[in-house]
């Protein structure tokens, strides 16, 4: 017997006795009728027993892991299950939980991809109009999306059903079709917090709002009217990890946000606030991500304004930060704070997609990183960063596809 644990792993409020054993064969007294002769040599074992006044009477017995285990340890975290952690002897850890034949392994990876600025420009519009679809702006990424568990996007401009509120730079309004290309292609997040949110009024933003809360995707950083109470973030969970998500604008190209609703666009100001609802939001999630529409149009290097609001993140133990807004691609990279806490930064992901043929805004990026459940809590397990291109064909339509693959 290697180790002796009690927890409520089948979730019936009363705890069971477990035990990891050593055992020659990887059967009990019966096996499958498969199975013409049993393993000679020892394997480690899951035993379950359930109380019963001052005894003990078996569960589940000899249940083979498939694994060797150096430590096991309960997680309570997620009731009304208790899980079992098993750490192998090179540091690597899974989770199990309870199936009601035996255990089984959980995911405990949540992948991510993110986008820069969806910059919708006449051109780009008046194309998907006259095909009569705007799948094209996403066609070379179905692929990766299907394959991710959380893919998000910016989208820098207001949506319309209205043709006569279509529009270009400075005063943007996009097509509702760029909405349901979005949706189509299974985005799961949007980014709407922009200079550009009040390009159509209190009418876009309404329009906006409605159409991604209809087809569930999560929309950041703006209010409809009628919430007259502020909500600073979101919560979302997968896989059992929940993820509280902020999106900030540096401001709104000097439209003002009505004083009715001064919830309407979520703006990059009140320090004081920030920081409060930073820490809230660690009370009702496990890892904290902050969208931030700022920096300096066409730089590709982050300005005094990014580092301030970096420092303040930091600080408040944010664990990604997200860029948008300089339509150019600046760096990214892991921070550390303090108490060992880490924060993955992309200070600005450039457009996704836009008609700006300036130099520095042709190429974008795509932010892939993964958060991972350990026994010491939420962990970025991996990041990186796949550069993208943005062309125009001869008959008008922008492509965006991967330049080459870049990880750190």
């Amino acid at each position: 017997m290697q180790s002796v644990l009690s927890g409520d792993i089948d979730g019936d409020g009363e705890e069971e006795l477990i035990l990891l054993c050593w055992k020659t064969g990887r059967y009990g007294r019966h096996r499958p009728f498969w199975v013409e002769k049993d393993e000679p040599g020892w394997s480690q074992h899951i035993f379950v027993y359930e109380y019963d006044s001052e005894k003990i009477k078996p569960k589940w017995m000899s249940s083979y892991i498939g694994q060797d285990v150096s430590k096991i340890c309960i997680d309570s975290s997620l009731p009304p299950f208790d899980r079992l952690w098993l750490t192998a002897p090179d540091g690597s850890s899974s989770r199990w939980v309870w199936n009601s034949w035996g255990f089984a392994k959980e995911d405990t990876d949540v992948s991510f991809v993110a986008f820069g600025d969806n910059l919708i420009h006449e051109p780009i519009y008046r194309y998907g109009l006259t095909t009569g679809s705007f799948d094209f702006l996403f066609e070379n990424f179905r692929d990766i999306l299907a394959q991710t568990d959380i893919c998000m996007i910016n989208q820098e401009t207001p949506l319309t059903d209205d043709p006569h509120m279509y529009g270009d730079y400075p005063r943007f309004g996009t097509p509702i079709q760029v909405g349901e290309a979005i949706s189509d292609v299974g985005f799961d997040v949007v980014t709407c917090a922009t200079n550009h949110a009040l390009d159509r009024g209190a009418a876009g933003i309404q329009t906006t709002k409605d159409f991604f809360e209809r087809h569930d995707i999560v929309c950041l950083g703006i209010q409809k009217k009628e919430e007259k109470e502020d909500r600073p973030y979101e919560v979302i969970t997968k896989n059992g990890i929940r993820f509280a998500m902020f999106n900030y604008t540096y401001g709104t190209n000097g439209i003002r946000i009505p004083a009715e609703n001064p919830h309407m666009v979520h703006l990059l100001k009140d320090e004081e606030k920030i920081r409060k609802d930073l820490i809230s939001a660690r009370q009702d999630a496990d890892v904290v991500l902050v969208f931030a529409h700022w920096g300096t149009e066409y730089e590709e290097k982050p300005d005094i304004l990014q580092e301030k609001w970096t420092q303040i993140f930091l600080e408040s133990k944010v664990d990604v930060v997200i860029g948008t807004h300089p339509h150019a691609l600046q760096p990214h990279t892991i921070l550390q704070g303090n108490d060992d806490h880490q924060m993955l930064i992309y200070y600005s992901l450039g457009n996704f997609i836009s008609a700006q043929d300036e130099k520095s805004c042709v190429k974008g990026g795509m932010a892939e990183f993964t958060i991972s459940r350990t026994p010491e809590g939420c962990k970025i397990s991996s990041y990186g960063l796949r550069p993208l291109t943005i062309t125009r064909r001869e008959d008008g339509q922008y492509t965006v596809d991967f330049q080459s693959t870049v990880y750190f």
